[in-house]
């Protein structure tokens, strides 16, 4: 059976979000470590976190894809924000056990005139001094847009972050649709393609989960905004050949497309009934 569900909220604890995927017909979900704009995380209650992982165990789900806020640049000019991503990704490792063996994912940065390679180094440099031997978590980069200064634009780019990390088997990435064609590679025409490129630059052993979003601008537009499944350019046809593509359909795939809870039960059993087919 195909992994597939969507962000959820935290907010009322570990175990009500497990609940809710269940209720939508989720086997596999994506949650924010914190708020997605930044600040100070939640305590963690050691006996809902227990009573997810039960749950989890219980019905069989797919790994989940924690994610890390929208705030965090570890390759940002600015010392304070610098600070910020190497605090946050060190409590959300320690908070990661709690839910152990599990996907943590970030958006690499922006490197904000600094230069590429720069920001690469920077990036790979955080990476290195919080990633340890021990955590049972591998950190996700994705892959973006490309809009403006970001890095993870190009597969080099990526490859190049993980060339550069010590502990490479708790290393990995997150492929996002909607970001992959707007950064320029075309898996509405030749999805096998971009995948054989993805391997010889990165490796389809370091895919660990996929963002399942339709794009409202054309490939190659650099534009990251996400669209609903079937009302943008990737249109439902594509999403179905990524769930269903065999070097794809082991991994847990998380919606993001704008919708309220109903819109992604509809999303995962319009999907789940294409992909029987």
């Amino acid at each position: 059976m195909v992994n597939i569900g969507c962000h959820l909220s935290a907010a009322k604890g570990y175990e009500h979000m497990g609940k809710e995927a269940l209720d939508i017909g989720a086997n596999t979900f994506a949650f924010f470590t914190r708020n997605p704009r930044g600040g100070k995380a939640k305590a963690i209650d050691e006996e809902d976190a227990r009573r997810l992982r039960l749950l989890l165990e219980e019905h069989n789900f797919g790994k989940l894809v924690a994610h890390a806020p929208y705030t965090l640049n570890p390759c940002s000019k600015d010392e304070k924000v610098r600070n910020f991503a190497y605090i946050a990704m060190s409590e959300d490792m320690e908070r990661m056990e709690y839910t152990p063996g599990n996907y943590y994912n970030f958006h690499p940065g922006s490197h904000v005139g600094q230069g590429v390679e720069k920001g690469i180094e920077m990036i790979a440099g955080l990476l290195n001094r919080i990633l340890t031997p021990r955590q049972s978590t591998i950190v996700l980069l994705e892959t973006m847009a490309g809009k403006g200064s970001e890095i993870g634009g190009k597969f080099e780019e990526l490859a190049a972050i993980i060339d550069k990390v010590e502990q490479k088997d708790k290393i990995g990435v997150c492929m996002d649709t909607c970001h992959i064609s707007d950064g320029g590679y075309d898996i509405i025409h030749d999805l096998d393609g971009v995948l054989e490129e993805f391997d010889r630059v990165v490796g389809l052993s370091k895919l660990r989960a996929v963002h399942i979003n339709d794009s409202l601008n054309p490939v190659g537009s650099h534009k990251d905004r996400h669209a609903k499944i079937g009302e943008g350019h990737l249109g439902t046809e594509t999403i179905v050949k990524v769930i269903t593509h065999p070097k794809l359909k082991h991994l847990p795939f998380i919606l993001e497309t704008p919708n309220e809870l109903p819109g992604y039960a509809a999303e995962i059993r319009m999907l789940r009934k294409a992909a029987e087919k």
